[in-house]
């Protein structure tokens, strides 16, 4: 028997892996994904594990080679999209990503709705984890990074230009502190490891 969950927000990386991961805890199997749908199929409970990856950085090519060689190690993958943008044609500029992702539009051979990858692997007991190398772990820390950076950059100029009118400065402020909020955490996700390889 096969079922369709809808989430409206599935949370970024994290989040998004954990309910996965309850899903399979229940004995569901991830088989497809749509923009707000995800199908599962009925399997042992905990047979299957899931991560998921950020790569709305990395140009379609990238992503593709990166796709091919986690096939490759014999997991599955599935593609998705952060936002809910139904556009028929859109070209978005992500001044933060790689050389060959800042332009991004809703043509086959992008990454538009498709900035997150879903990997399963059959469960052997031991943690998911595609970066295990800790300058792996800290690099893609720091890309995760870049976007926040350049929303923080973009608040700050917002909460200058607003500051004598209340609501848009308030406004302006409340994301700025989301996004230092989370840059901190990055930072101090980066800071551990780069102790850990130090001692």
């Amino acid at each position: 028997m096969s079922i369709r969950k809808i989430r409206f927000f599935a949370g970024f990386t994290g989040r998004q892996a954990k309910w996965l991961n309850s899903m399979s805890a229940k004995g569901y199997r991830l088989t497809k994904t749509g923009k707000l749908t995800y199908d599962f199929d009925e399997c042992d409970p905990d047979k299957y594990v899931y991560t998921v990856e950020y790569v709305g950085d990395r140009s379609f090519e990238e992503c593709e080679e990166y796709k091919a060689f986690l096939e490759s190690c014999g997991y599955r993958v599935f593609y998705k999209n952060i936002n809910l943008d139904y556009s028929v044609y859109k070209v978005t500029y992500r001044p933060w990503a790689d050389k060959g992702g800042r332009v991004s539009s809703t043509a086959k051979n992008s990454t538009f709705n498709k900035e997150l990858m879903i990997v399963e692997k059959e469960n052997d007991g031991k943690p998911f984890e595609l970066h295990t190398e800790t300058s792996d772990r800290i690099d893609y820390y720091r890309r995760l990074l870049r976007p926040w950076n350049f929303a923080a950059f973009i608040a700050l100029l917002a909460l200058i230009l607003f500051w004598g009118a209340p609501i848009p400065a308030i406004i302006s402020g409340c994301i700025l502190f989301i996004c230092l909020a989370v840059m901190l955490i990055a930072y101090l996700r980066i800071k551990k490891l780069k102790n850990k390889t130090e001692e």
